[in-house]
């Protein structure tokens, strides 16, 4: 026997779809070249090293996700929706423009800028969709629903990459942030157009007696948590590795504190829900830790240890399009630097850094390397990180089509049996960069692209059984009152798994082996998917017992 299947989505959606794909397309545009800015010495960028602008990543991918604590909570019981979701995006495609004004206290108001709005945004567009599909008509396409919402956000992930290459090839960094806030703006003016399809969920809930009100949070929560930022900034030495570090997790433990508080505080009908959200919460942050090392170790693994030489039949039309670097060689700068590219004595016992060594020389065989002065044309190093949102926009309709079929069958996974799945998935993955660091003995010679490719095929399966599901989850689960606010919790996950990422990935040079990196990453996910095993029949059946 099988089952009905209603095919109806709300018209709200297709709105949210493309507001979130412009969205995306102007933070990812700023992200697939944040690492190659600050890194840059020859084009404009901030010259800092590896380590520190890992740091400086893996923070400010941390703190866009912590912000929406404040945003959802603000949206819940103050603002509402759609204006929460306006304020957010006005602010980030500021945000993004300030990027393009150089020097460095333009570059942190701009950071600042994007923490903020995103922390307005990010919680509450996805919580709108989530009010779209409360109704019982569209109810039994939530999964679906969200499935569709992420291929849009990854739509506007892989264009952004070729206008992010062209325009900082052609023009420079700044033009490229430009563009980046010029598609914010365009997003927002698309959400507007819809805001009829959605009118009618933007409601603000009423708190119960339980609930702290919005003054008592901020001031029990939220100024704790600066406070305690602060104190980790300033403390001597570093406890966890790094200044911002240590502030990152002071500055979280008030707001992990107060989620706990929101289960304990909570009364029979809600605790079960929220413990269910809290636990799929905190098993997550492993796979952010291992996903969000796109933007510096395999950024870092695109650049150097990849073949990246075009054939010479597209290097014109490549370059039309500003998908080319041209890589100059020098052959004195290869004397002058040690194989872990650290400061060495010259000839004249000076201490010396050379900056503008090309690194993508540093494992060429001599029989490969160009004449003294020549160039190389080489794919853009950013045009990798549109790998992952091509294959979101191509394997979607199958994922969402395999659920579809198996639902029809009975045999669907539980949405908490997906996030395992995911979790699984996204530890095959780090095996395919083991066998690829194999194949090019250990970065001594170069490797095919295929193997990124591989990779980033093999974790987006993962990604699709994982991040649509858990928000999809929270929208099920989460205490009405509480939608936005449980988003919130679910981006704080988001929040912890990128500055780990930041962590593990400042650890790359620290690995002589690189094997052994991915290998650590593989461990590490496992035993993620195992606390997620251990808990599948606990979950789902909450799940059952609340018609989720």
């Amino acid at each position: 026997m099988t089952t009905t299947i209603p095919n109806k989505h709300p018209k709200g959606l297709y709105y949210l779809f493309f507001t979130e794909m412009w969205e995306r397309f102007g933070y990812y545009l700023m992200l697939g070249i944040f690492f190659l800015y600050m890194t840059d010495t020859k084009a404009g960028g901030l010259a800092l090293e590896k380590k520190e602008a890992s740091d400086i990543f893996g923070t400010y991918i941390a703190l866009v996700f912590i912000t929406p604590f404040v945003g959802g909570l603000l949206a819940d019981r103050v603002l509402g929706y759609r204006v929460a979701i306006s304020i957010g995006g006005v602010l980030m495609g500021l945000g993004y423009m300030c990027l393009a004004i150089p020097g460095e206290t333009s570059f942190f108001i701009a950071l600042a800028l994007m923490i903020v709005g995103n922390g307005f945004f990010k919680p509450n567009i996805s919580t709108l969709l989530g009010n779209l599909y409360s109704e019982p008509q569209y109810k039994a396409n939530k999964d679906a629903g969200y499935n569709i919402f992420y291929m849009g956000i990854n739509i506007g992930a892989f264009i952004c990459n070729f206008f992010a290459a062209y325009l900082r090839n052609n023009f420079g960094w700044g033009y490229a942030f430009f563009a980046a806030g010029i598609g914010m703006f365009i997003g927002i003016a698309i959400f507007w157009a819809g805001s009829k399809h959605y009118k009618h969920v933007d409601t603000i809930k009423p708190a119960k007696a339980e609930d702290m009100s919005v003054g008592k949070i901020l001031g029990i929560v939220l100024l704790p948590a600066i406070i305690a930022g602060i104190l980790g900034w300033f403390i001597p030495g570093n406890i966890f590795g790094s200044d911002s570090t240590d502030a990152f997790i002071f500055g979280a433990i008030p707001i992990l504190l107060f989620y706990v508080s929101l289960y304990v505080r909570s009364n029979e009908e809600d605790k079960k829900p929220i413990g269910a959200l809290l636990a799929i919460m905190g098993v997550v942050v492993i796979f952010w830790a291992i996903f969000k090392q796109n933007g510096t170790a395999l950024t870092t693994w695109a650049e150097s240890y990849t073949n990246r030489e075009l054939p010479a039949a597209v290097v014109a039309p490549a370059k039309a399009l500003g998908m080319v670097q041209e890589v100059s060689y020098t052959k004195d700068s290869v004397i002058l630097v040690d194989p872990q590219f650290r400061p060495i004595k010259t000839a004249e016992g000076k201490m010396q850094k050379v900056v503008d060594y090309p690194l993508y020389y540093k494992n060429l065989p001599p029989a490969k390397l160009p004449e003294e002065g020549e160039s190389v044309q080489l794919i853009s190093t950013e045009l990798f990180q549109s790998i992952n949102p091509f294959f979101v926009v191509i394997l979607t309709p199958l994922v969402v089509g395999f659920f579809v079929w198996a639902r029809s069958r009975n045999i669907e996974p539980s949405t908490p049996g997906k996030i395992f799945w995911g979790l699984i998935i996204t530890a095959v993955s780090t095996t395919v960069m083991i066998s690829a660091v194999h194949v090019g003995m250990n970065g001594a010679e170069k490797v095919s692209a295929w193997w990124l490719i591989g990779t980033y095929g093999v974790i987006t399966v993962g990604e699709l059984c994982l991040s649509p599901m858990g928000l999809s989850l929270v929208s099920k689960l989460a205490p009405p009152r509480l939608a936005a606010l449980m988003m919130g919790g679910w981006m704080l996950s988001t929040s912890i798994g990128n500055k780990l990422s930041g962590v593990l990935a400042s650890l790359w040079d620290t690995y002589e082996d690189k094997q052994y990196f991915f290998i650590v990453n593989c461990i590490i996910v496992l035993f993620a998917a195992l606390s997620i095993f251990l808990m599948l029949k606990w979950l789902s059946k909450i799940i059952k017992d609340h018609g989720a």
